[in-house]
C-alpha cells in the first residue's frame, strides 16, 4: 500500500514513504530487491558492488547476539561488471535503486560509477568496518572522504550519499569533509566494530576474527551521529542503525534524519516496512503533524 501523506522528496529522489533497505542485508539479485518493494520500502540500497569479484571472508559469518547481530561478510560481491542485468530487475520494484558501490581509490568508484547503468543514486560505502583497503580503511579520513566524493560527484549524473563510520573520534568532520566533496546526502551510521568469542572453545567465533555490530545495540549511537550532524550540515542526513519499530524510525527523524534505513530488522520480519509505515501514518495523523514537522524536532525543543 501507498499513503501520500508519508511521501517524500530526498536528494531529487520521489518515494512513497520515508524507509530505505539498508545496504548490505540484500541485494545481490534483483528479485531480492524487487521483493523489499512489494513488502513497502519507500527505496532499496543494493550490496556493496566493487570492481572485481570478492568472495568475502570465511565463514561464520554472521553470528547473532542477544543485543543485535554481528557479521564479518568482507564486501562479497559479483562486481559491477555482472551487476547491470541484476540492477534492471531490481528497477522494476518501481521504487528508487540506490547501488552501493565501494573501492579502494577515487578511480575505483569512478569506474564503478561509468560501468552501472540505471542506478537512481550511488552510496559511497566508506564505513565497512572489517575490509581491508575499503570501508572505513578510507572513511576515517577526511581528506580521502572529501576526495573520493569530489570525484565520484563529478563523475555521475545521479545524486551521491557518503555512508560514514561510527569508529572516528569524531563524525561530524568526516561528514563535513563528504559535504566539501559535493555530497547530495550523508548515511549514518555503519556498523560498530566488535567481536565475539566462544567460552568453551575459546576461539574467536567469526571468521575474521571482528565484525561490525548492528541492531537495537547501536541505536542510541546512531541517533547522536544523526543529531550532531544535522547540526552541522546543510545536506540532508538519512538514519541507520537499530530500527524496527516505528518509534525508532520517529526517534531518528526527531535528531534529524529526512528519512531511515531498515536493516537488521527483516531479519526476523520481512514486513517491517509497511508495519513501520502504517503506525508512523496513524502517529502523525493522532497528532495532527507532518514528516516535516518532525524531522529535527530535538533541535527545535532545545532551542525553545
Amino acid at each position: 500500500m501507498t499513503y501520500p501523506e508519508l511521501s517524500i522528496e530526498l536528494t531529487g529522489l520521489e518515494m512513497n514513504n520515508p524507509t530505505i533497505l539498508a545496504a548490505g542485508i540484500l541485494g545481490t539479485t534483483g528479485a531480492s530487491l524487487k521483493r523489499i518493494a512489494s513488502a513497502g520500502a519507500g527505496a532499496v540500497v543494493t550490496k556493496s558492488i566493487g570492481a572485481i569479484p570478492e568472495q568475502g571472508h570465511p565463514n561464520p559469518s554472521l553470528v547473532a547476539l542477544e543485543c543485535g547481530l554481528l557479521n564479518a561478510m568482507g564486501l562479497p560481491n559479483p562486481s559491477y561488471k555482472e551487476f547491470n542485468d541484476e540492477l534492471m530487475t531490481a528497477k522494476e520494484g518501481d521504487i528508487p535503486v540506490i547501488v552501493s558501490i565501494f573501492g579502494s581509490c577515487c578511480e575505483e568508484f569512478c569506474e564503478i560509477i561509468e560501468g552501472l547503468e540505471g542506478a537512481d543514486a550511488f552510496e559511497l560505502n566508506l564505513s565497512c568496518p572489517h575490509s581491508q583497503q575499503y570501508g572505513a580503511a578510507v572513511g576515517t579520513d577526511p581528506v580521502l572522504v572529501e576526495k573520493i566524493t569530489r570525484a565520484a560527484k563529478t563523475t555521475a549524473s545521479v545524486p551521491i550519499w557518503v555512508k560514514l563510520t561510527p569508529n572516528v573520534t569524531d563524525i561530524v568532520t568526516i561528514g563535513e569533509a563528504a559535504s566539501r566533496g559535493g555530497a547530495d546526502a550523508v548515511v549514518a551510521i555503519n556498523t560498530i566494530r566488535g567481536m565475539a568469542i566462544d567460552i568453551y572453545s575459546g576461539y574467536p567465533i567469526l571468521g575474521n576474527l571482528y565484525g561490525g555490530l548492528s541492531g537495537a545495540a547501536i541505536r542510541p549511537v546512531a541517533v547522536k551521529c544523526i543529531h550532531d550532524l544535522y547540526r552541522a550540515l546543510d545536506i540532508p542526513v538519512i538514519g541507520v542503525g537499530g530500527v524496527s519499530r516505528w518509534q525508532d524510525a520517529v526517534e531518528m527523524m526527531m535528531a534529524g534524519a529526512s528519512a531511515v534505513q531498515i536493516g537488521s530488522a527483516i531479519y526476523d520480519n520481512f514486513t517491517v516496512f509497511s508495519e513501520i509505515n502504517e503506525a508512523f501514518l496513524t502517529y502523525l495523523i493522532s497528532r495532527d503533524l507532518i514528516i516535516d514537522d518532525i524531522i529535527g524536532l530535538a533541535h527545535r525543543r532545545v532551542e525553545q
